[in-house]
């Protein structure tokens, strides 16, 4: 679920963190910071649009604000047994990928789960030899929850892993699924700044829609969707028609250079570390305005003092 659970890695300790409004002396340096994992979907539409979902305004977290699905990774997802539930990924290369020493298929298997949780998109396919296709999968190799007795079986165990009456890892193993870590990458992190009540330290991933699923938000964290383009979703933020945060709107921008989502997500998938633009905040009166990117003119003129806010997903 997006809102960070209590068991959610953290890499700072917290004691004597006191949230703004609690009372006493806020420090902002004893804020942890949390592992988390976040996902822009891709469909086609006559050209790229991105799904989003709205944060119900009771969230603690950036309430009412328009997101990728996504949330903190908790400890489940760094399990042997959900290593092992990845296909096309291990934790070496995923580790590599992101640039930590062990323990980044956890993010992958984060973001999956999040997404299900939060849109009902499940992003996995039967585990079946290779080469051989299997007729409960998509020809895009992803299960197909089409058919009305599978959407209403699978509909049951979302409310279920919501209500934490069941483990998504465990879900996914009972149906003989593997979580599709082939066709989901990795293009970019941010750390929340300093001064926020919850920071967290986010991977974002980048994927195509499969066919055979609709998102379908849990109307408990997300309480809306949209297909949109890149364009009107920078427009609309603009307009405070659609507010999101400013790591969010960077990627909008990026996501507004490639023409179709094969070119997005191909580009995505050929990117490495040597590819990695460590972008910029660029200020007005009002607080963060917008992300400069290296080529951008007013980049040196921007502020470089952001904690870590990579992107890695090449245009050339």
């Amino acid at each position: 679920m997006t809102e960070a659970s209590d068991g959610a890695p953290e890499r700072r300790a917290s004691v004597g963190a006191k949230s703004p409004g609690s009372g006493g002396d806020y420090d902002p340096e004893a804020v942890p910071v949390r592992d988390a994992a976040t996902v822009m979907i891709l469909s086609d539409e006559n050209d790229p649009h991105v799904l989003m979902l709205k944060r119900n305004s009771r969230s603690i977290f950036v309430g009412d604000m328009w997101v990728y699905p996504g949330g903190a990774v908790d400890p489940e997802d760094a399990t042997q047994i959900a290593d092992e539930t990845v296909s096309g990924l291990t934790d070496d290369d995923a580790s590599f990928q992101i640039g930590i020493e062990r323990g980044g298929i956890a993010f992958w298997v984060a973001a999956l789960r999040e997404t299900f949780e939060e849109a009902g998109i499940l992003l996995a396919h039967h585990d079946h030899p290779v080469g051989v296709d299997d007729p409960r999968d998509l020809p895009s190799g992803i299960i197909d929850l089409s058919p009305p007795d599978v959407a209403e079986r699978f509909s049951q165990y979302r409310d279920e892993v919501n209500a934490g009456e069941r483990d998504f890892i465990e879900t996914v193993r009972s149906e003989d699924l593997l979580l599709d870590g082939d066709n989901v990458y990795f293009i970019g992190r941010w750390v929340t700044p300093l001064g926020s009540p919850r920071r967290y330290d986010t991977r974002f991933f980048l994927t195509a829609m499969p066919d055979g699923q609709v998102p379908l938000p849990d109307h408990d964290e997300a309480v809306e969707h949209q297909w949109v383009r890149p364009a009107d979703a920078i427009r609309r933020n603009e307009t405070g028609d659609m507010v999101m945060m400013t790591p969010t709107i960077g990627m909008l921008h990026r996501l507004a250079r490639f023409g179709t989502v094969a070119d997005a997500v191909a580009a995505a998938g050929r990117g490495t570390p040597d590819d990695d633009e460590h972008v910029r905040i660029r200020y007005d009166n009002e607080g963060p305005h917008r992300i400069a990117f290296p080529a951008d003119p007013d980049y040196l003129e921007s502020d470089g003092s952001t904690e870590v806010g990579i992107l890695r997903w090449p245009l050339g």
